[in-house]
């Protein structure tokens, strides 16, 4: 069998070829070197590697130095003692020679080392040969293979960033910013979305590439996107005559830009198209697999970016018209005061939420200031919001006192049977007399900034949140009484504006009091300082604010007042009131009988609370007429007239009502229908 084969094939007379044939083909040479004597042969092959001559190689090593820069030979040298030593019998190694014209070559060697029975080493031989070539093809790869590494990091890098992206806006300008462009060697960009059948150019390339009249283009016509739009595929357009030829409309428009090549991709998302991108190139011409891959893989990238961003700007759209919706459209413009309103919203969620504010003008100079929040994110925060701020503005329109509102507005909100519930200040301020009566169901405090700039706050003891007092059957809030003078500042706030990452609250009330106490004069620029603030510090939720500054003191309105509720056992209402009194006396010009009208309410309200069940309710206002008169009233629930009568030499009660009849130009008793009015008038001098 093998004799036939052999017959039937026709070989070379030099076949096989001999192994010095071999390595002399190969640009390989061969060596022996005996360890003992030093001398190592070399064939002509291996002198060739060195590009030395016979005349020029002694038999020795040393003879090699010169072809063998200082810093290979050492490496190489210390790779072989190291093989000796460590009993290897193979090694290998890459080094460079110098050859005759001074160019360096990478070379290879490979020994072995022939070692005697006892181990120790005799021999070395080996191989080296050209590897110049090798190492270039190895190069190639290298680059290859990083340069596909540096593509894969480009969509992986952009798609991380677009994940950051919010907006149309932002998309674009990921897309304009990353440096993508350049990576990609893509002079610039174009995009349009797809709105109502016709595609919409959103970003339109380098300055001068706008081409009017194609802001907004039909999917039917012959432009590239809406080619890539009406097929779903992706265009590549590999010269400036394949573009001359396939869009003759818009080619002419856009010559004059150099353009060689460009690649536009449908932007397709949940199985529909939303858009098309396309990237323009300045000298290049066509595209490879590769890089056709990755840009469609880029585009899908980017369609689901922007599907995200437009769904998320009509989520915004809607959020925002819902959350102005609930809040005041316009905060009227009140008589002895300035006003300044701020609304946030929050950084995460649905940019919609439950804080509020609201500004009540009332009766007799008197305003109503109200900020709250609701808790929660949502539709439904925002929702039980606006309802909650109606029903409060109701209730203090009604002429309630501040803890009845309170009170009533904590009852609405359990009745609407839902599970959130408001923290809320409400703070009724008479402008004439600078009287500040504040509720606060478990808000913050109130801030207080003084004519020359300093900043406090404005304690006022607090009640359970509204709706929370109604199912705990907790609803008495007490009112705390302060003044604030012409040329101050009260500032309603939410959480949103102390809070801070990391943080308690101490720390950002203490960061706003500083802020407050620093801030321009400028109400409006005050408040949008503090809002700036709250952005730089990448505060998350969302902020209402209300500053309110006192003007000059006016003279009272007529049928202005202001009222008190005193409960029994509340020293501190009963200590509120007195305060309220005397505030108003002084600012209504009254100081010279503020003694008599102070002394008089106070008997008036100790009987109310000693001889009836239940609190007081203790008003104060200057009345119309010819004259200027104050009234002070107090109601009860008590439908028993009280009587004047004698206390005796020894008695300790009955002189309430002679005091009253003493102090007061005018008393009298009007009954109610739950119950009746003990009330008193003075007159009091007409202001200068």
């Amino acid at each position: 069998m093998d004799d036939r084969v052999a017959g039937a094939l026709s070989l070379p007379d030099d076949w096989p070829a001999h192994p010095d044939l071999s390595l002399a083909l190969n640009r390989m040479g061969s060596f022996d070197w005996d360890l003992g004597t030093g001398l190592m042969h070399m064939d002509q092959a291996a002198l060739d590697v060195f590009d030395l001559t016979p005349e020029e190689y002694d038999g020795r090593p040393a003879s090699l130095a010169h072809r063998v820069p200082t810093d290979e030979a050492q490496r190489l040298d210390g790779m072989v003692s190291q093989a000796l030593k460590s009993g290897l019998i193979n090694y290998g190694a890459y080094f460079r020679i110098q050859r005759r014209d001074g160019t360096l070559r990478w070379t290879h060697t490979q020994g072995f080392v022939h070692r005697d029975g006892t181990g120790r080493p005799r021999r070395i031989i080996g191989i080296v040969r050209d590897a110049t070539q090798e190492l270039a093809d190895s190069s190639a790869r290298q680059e290859l293979d990083l340069e596909r590494r540096r593509r894969t990091s480009l969509v992986e890098g952009t798609t991380a960033a677009l994940a950051h992206a919010r907006t149309v806006k932002d998309v674009i300008a990921v897309l304009k910013n990353s440096q993508g462009l350049a990576h990609l060697g893509a002079t610039s960009l174009v995009m349009g979305l797809l709105e109502s059948g016709r595609i919409h150019l959103v970003a339109d390339g380098p300055e001068g590439a706008y081409v009017p009249g194609t802001r907004f283009t039909r999917v039917d016509e012959q432009y590239p996107m809406s080619e890539v739009v009406r097929t779903l595929a992706p265009r590549f357009i590999e010269s400036a005559e394949d573009f001359a030829t396939s869009y003759p409309v818009l080619w002419p428009n856009i010559s004059h830009l150099g353009i060689t090549a460009a690649a536009y991709m449908p932007l397709i998302a949940q199985a529909r198209p939303i858009g098309a991108l396309g990237l323009l190139y300045r000298d290049k011409a066509g595209f490879t697999p590769d890089e056709r891959n990755l840009l469609m893989a880029l585009g899908t990238s980017i369609a689901q970016s922007l599907q995200r961003a437009m769904l998320y700007e009509q989520e915004h759209d809607l959020a925002e018209g819902l959350q102005q919706a609930m809040l005041p459209r316009r905060i009227p413009a009140v008589p002895g005061a300035q006003v300044a309103v701020r609304y946030r919203s929050a950084r995460l969620g649905r940019d919609i939420g439950g804080d509020w504010y609201d500004l009540i003008p009332l009766p007799g100079g008197r305003v109503g200031a109200v900020i709250g929040d609701v808790q929660g994110h949502d539709t439904h925060a925002a929702a039980v919001m606006g309802q909650l701020r109606i029903v409060l503005r109701a209730y203090a329109a009604e002429g309630h006192s501040p803890a009845t509102v309170m009170a009533r507005a904590s009852v609405f909100l359990h009745e609407l049977d839902t599970d959130r519930f408001a923290t809320c200040t409400y703070a009724e301020v008479d402008l004439t007399t600078g009287v500040v009566q504040v509720v606060r169901a478990g808000h913050v405090d109130p801030l207080v900034r003084d004519v020359d700039g300093g900043c406090r706050r404005l304690p006022a003891e607090g009640g359970l949140p509204l709706g929370l007092s109604a199912e705990f059957g907790r609803l008495e809030y007490p009112v705390s009484t302060a003044e604030l003078d012409p040329g101050q500042t009260m500032i309603l706030f939410t959480d949103g504006l102390v809070e801070l990452p990391g943080s308690d609250l101490d720390e950002g009330m203490q960061l706003l009091t500083t802020l407050v106490s620093n801030g321009p004069q400028n109400l409006q620029k005050l408040a949008d300082e503090l809002c700036d603030a709250v952005d730089v510090r990448g505060g998350q939720d969302d902020v209402a604010l209300l500053l309110l500054r006192r003007r000059a003191a006016q003279a009272p309105q007529p049928g202005g007042r202001l009222r008190q509720h005193v409960a029994q056992n509340d020293p501190e209402a009963l200590s509120s009131a007195r305060h309220m009194i005397r505030a108003a006396v002084r600012a209504w010009g009254a100081k010279e009988r503020a003694d008599e009208i102070e002394l008089a309410a106070d008997e008036l309200t100790t009987n109310a609370l000693m001889h009836t069940d239940g609190g007081a309710v203790v008003t104060i206002r200057v009345m119309a007429g010819s004259e200027r008169r104050l009234r002070v009233d107090v109601e009860d629930r008590s439908s028993a007239l009280p009587r004047r009568r004698d206390a005796g030499a020894e008695g300790v009660s009955g002189r309430g009502l002679m005091l009253v009849d003493r102090l007061a130009d005018v008393w009298g008793v009007e009954s109610r229908g739950s119950g009746k009015c003990v009330w008193c008038e003075f007159l009091i001098p007409e202001r200068a």
